[in-house]
């Protein structure tokens, strides 16, 4: 996230204001952000890209098998209790949905991932961790790096979160899904 607009916005007028958006953006505390800096509309690094395709194209057989819904970064996560909006790299979703294919957010994820770069990692790590793992229907976050092989795991527990760190290689409980995903998965031809 890069510096926000200069005034704030309603939640009303930022959705009305997306639709002709020239580059993604996210809304917190009243106030539009977008996303990669000066790279808004440039996307993201190849790697990046790469990764996010990969865990879309691990977990989506799963998904479509519990009837659940593997979301890129086009589509926005609100967090009503806060009515902030981010764009997660992937999201999935196996909560009721309304079949309304207009929507374009959803607000009861199971999994989140957030791929690091420089420009978002401090966020990803502090602000979008508090946010996601107060959602009650979260059981999985995963920050992945980009420049090398390590995941941050957060998993919900009876009695909370629990953290964990794999660099290398390992595979990730995703109970919600019923599967795990790999490292060896997630980066699938990056040379890490």
């Amino acid at each position: 996230m890069s510096a926000p607009s200069l005034k704030p916005m309603s939640v009303e007028e930022y959705l009305r204001s997306e639709e002709t958006s020239p580059y993604k953006r996210e809304y917190v505390g009243g106030y539009v952000y977008p996303l990669h800096g000066t790279r808004a509309q440039a996307g993201t690094s190849r790697g990046h890209m790469l990764i996010s395709q990969n865990i879309f194209r691990a977990l989506d057989p799963a998904a479509l098998e519990r009837g659940c819904l593997v979301c890129n970064s086009d589509m926005k996560l609100r967090i009503e209790t806060l009515d902030n909006f981010y764009c997660p790299d992937v999201m999935v979703v196996c909560a009721q949905r309304n079949g309304d294919l207009g929507a374009t957010f959803e607000t009861a994820p199971c999994l989140l991932v957030e791929i690091l770069s420089k420009s978002t990692a401090r966020i990803d790590r502090l602000a979008k961790q508090v946010a996601y793992t107060a959602l009650p229907s979260l059981q999985t976050y995963l920050i992945v790096e980009q420049t090398k092989r390590k995941v941050y795991v957060y998993q919900r527990t009876g009695e909370g979160w629990r953290s964990s760190e794999l660099a290398g290689q390992g595979s990730i409980d995703l109970s919600c899904l019923g599967t795990t995903l790999t490292l060896d998965q997630i980066y699938r031809a990056l040379p890490i």
